[in-house]
């Protein structure tokens, strides 16, 4: 794997794997790592050699949404930077939705707001029995406005609104059944199980 600093990839067999590398953070995403993401998926889109986008969490987790921090920083923000702020994140997203390589979501662990957005954005989701899907922005005041768009892409009204009003979490076996993700598997096998849909995805032309 080469580095920046919250984040590692490698290009290996014409499948790019990113891993979001902020584990004493449980993954969490700041302004560097929303960037360099962005950057990076918009790289990945374009880039002869990668086929197939494979996003992941350090540590066995996934990602645990706006670190705590950045949140105190944006609460003092004024309209103007609030603004920018969201922008940057909602063309994070969009680098991730609109790639135009499949991407692919393995999900361990904590998977939370917008972390949870960013596993929406991906093509395919792949989770484990340690996946706890949740969207906690309410608990804290905030609305979830820019990750609700890609749920709805994925689930029910009734299901989004259970998930994003109560701020509930849930499990990758109950996620599935709202069809948020398109496997349920044991931890032993969500590598096998990744590969073995990256090299469905690589033979087709």
């Amino acid at each position: 794997f080469m580095g920046l600093k919250n984040i590692l990839y490698k290009v290996e067999g014409g499948i790019a794997e990113i891993v979001m590398n902020r584990p004493e953070k449980m993954n969490s995403l700041d302004e560097e790592l929303i960037h360099d993401l962005d950057d990076m998926m918009k790289d990945f889109s374009v880039n002869d050699e990668v086929q197939v986008v494979v996003i992941t969490g350090a540590n066995d987790n996934f990602c645990s949404g706006l670190y705590l921090d950045y949140l105190q920083k944006i609460s003092e923000y004024d309209i103007l930077q609030n603004k920018e702020d969201s922008r940057k994140f909602k063309n994070m997203l969009l680098s991730i939705y609109n790639c135009k390589k499949p991407v692919i979501a393995k999900v361990r662990g904590y998977c939370l707001a917008g972390g949870c957005g960013i596993a929406s954005a991906c093509d395919i989701i792949v989770a484990d029995e340690t996946a706890k899907f949740g969207y906690t922005e309410v608990k804290i005041g905030f609305i979830p406005a820019i990750v609700m768009l890609f749920l709805l892409k994925r689930v029910s009204e009734t299901h989004a609104k259970e998930l994003l009003l109560t701020a509930g979490m849930i499990d990758s076996k109950k996620a599935y059944r709202m069809g948020l993700i398109n496997y349920a598997v044991e931890s032993n096998e969500i590598d096998a199980k990744v590969n073995e849909i990256c090299e469905v995805l690589r033979k087709n032309s």
